[in-house]
């Protein structure tokens, strides 16, 4: 590709073409192709600074823009364009719906190579605005002020309560009003921030790894459980009683309240003590006739009203008549595995996570489902032919592996145990497809699902059916 950097790496009135990878846009520039990011859509007229030239491709971000494509949308949220999250709500949302299953379409026949049967339309989320039931919100004393803040940067003041900026984890943009999560949501985060700064808290300090006041989880539930969680740098009775007092006097409707003392040099909390303030230590979900307990340490679907779509697809794609050893790999919490198991004979889940394990166990018992059985360990060495003795042969596996996808070793002992049928849940259409090449071998693809998850972001959901080919 010719080196922009002869030509201040400026490229002036290029036409962006189509939607990319990771939320990026693409534009063609002579003999090679430019990946934008920012505020940009396809149809867009723009000038391109390019900032990493390689030699099949360059990266570049706009510097202006001339002509707006008729793809656009005005976006709602104060904070577009220097918060990380809804990168996608300049753009139309039957646009978004589009590339995403366009993202699927070219994944699945770039990388698998496999036949593929029509690709279902993806399936949409009603809702596209308060639908996330998780978000965390970071202290700090090193906040991110925009453009329109600067002169007022010193009334302002340095401290925040938000979310990081974009390949800066040491500055924080501090949150008005977010648009993922529905209410109380805004209120809590901002009523705590603005109450640990009238009593002279010290807000963390990233770099230095210092201050008092850290992190905030908050968590809703369909039922209106609602869990507050709260992350201090160091230990202060008097401080943290301080703090946990303000927000269960003003915040009743809290169920559960609870902190954690964190001295590690991140934020991470899964191995950290979880010290109950008030309420119970749990939330719970519904979900057709189930419960879902949801501790502050539990993996859950944070969409929902679009999870009960996806696992509604995956039960239909497992099509269980009631008859059926069902295995339910990288079970997390057991969602799957308890959602599906009053139409099986039976349900074998399988995590990594031990203590995701005992929450899939304690679901099925407060849901008096007794037909599920689940195990903890790495799944290339718990899911062999002596699991398979023990637990029967699956008419049915079920799997719904992080981003990473599966790693081979688990595949090839897939193929070992050749299940009549394999419902593949994926966040990752890429990874989902080097599998799908490597379970070609033994399996024939009948159904694509997508769905969209995360609306206003590049993330896309897909469910895929394969069924044992003849011998």
């Amino acid at each position: 590709m010719k080196n922009y950097k002869k030509n201040k790496q400026v490229v002036h009135n290029v036409l962006i073409q189509d939607f990319a990878a990771e939320g990026k846009c693409i534009a063609r520039l002579e003999n090679g192709v430019v990946f934008v990011e920012g505020n940009v859509a396809p149809g867009d007229v723009v000038d391109i600074e390019i900032f990493n030239n390689k030699k099949k491709y360059a990266e570049g971000r706009v510097l202006q823009t001339h002509s707006f494509s008729e793809k656009r949308a005005d976006p709602f949220c104060q904070h577009f364009g220097v918060c990380g999250g809804c990168k996608w709500q300049h753009i139309q949302y039957q646009e978004q719906l589009q590339f995403k299953w366009q993202q699927v379409y070219d994944q699945l026949h770039r990388i698998a190579k496999v036949p593929l049967p029509a690709i279902d339309p993806i399936l949409a989320s009603n809702e596209t605005t308060f639908y996330r039931n998780k978000l965390e919100y970071t202290f700090s004393n090193a906040r991110w002020f925009t453009d329109s803040e600067r002169d007022a940067a010193e009334e302002l003041g340095s401290n925040a309560l938000g979310f990081h900026i974009p390949r800066r984890f040491d500055r924080i943009l501090d949150i008005e009003k977010c648009y993922l999560q529905p209410d109380p949501s805004n209120v809590i985060r901002n009523s705590l921030r603005d109450f640990a700064q009238a009593q002279g808290l010290v807000f963390y300090d990233q770099k230095r790894n210092e201050g008092f006041v850290r992190n905030l989880i908050i968590r809703t539930a369909n039922t209106g459980n609602l869990m507050v969680m709260v992350q201090f740098g160091h230990p202060d009775d008097e401080k943290v009683a301080l703090v946990m007092a303000f927000l269960a006097a003003n915040f009743p409707d809290i169920t559960s309240l609870n902190y954690i003392i964190n001295q590690k040099g991140n934020d991470s909390y899964y191995d950290q003590t979880v010290v109950p303030y008030a309420g119970k230590p749990y939330i719970e979900e519904q979900m057709e006739d189930l419960t879902f307990r949801i501790g502050p340490k539990s993996f859950y679907q944070t969409n929902s009203a679009q999870a009960y779509e996806l696992y509604k697809i995956t039960r239909d794609f497992a099509q269980l008549t009631g008859n059926e050893h069902v295995y339910d790999l990288y079970t997390g919490t057991g969602t799957i595995a308890n959602f599906v198991a009053r139409q099986a004979k039976s349900v074998v889940g399988v995590e990594y996570v031990a203590e995701a394990i005992e929450d899939a166990k304690v679901n099925s018992a407060i849901n008096g489902i007794k037909n599920t059985h689940f195990y903890a360990g790495d799944m290339k060495n718990v899911l062999n032919e002596t699991f398979v003795a023990q637990n029967g042969q699956p008419d049915v596996i079920i799997t719904d592996p992080p981003r990473a996808g599966m790693d081979e070793p688990v595949v090839r002992t897939i193929l070992r145990i050749a299940p009549p049928r394999i419902v593949y849940v994926s966040c990752n259409a890429a990874t989902q497809a080097r599998d799908l090449a490597w379970l070609d071998e033994q399996y024939t693809v009948r159904r694509v699902q997508p769905v969209d998850m995360f609306p206003h972001t590049h993330h896309v959901e897909n469910v895929v059916l394969l069924e044992k080919k003849a011998e």
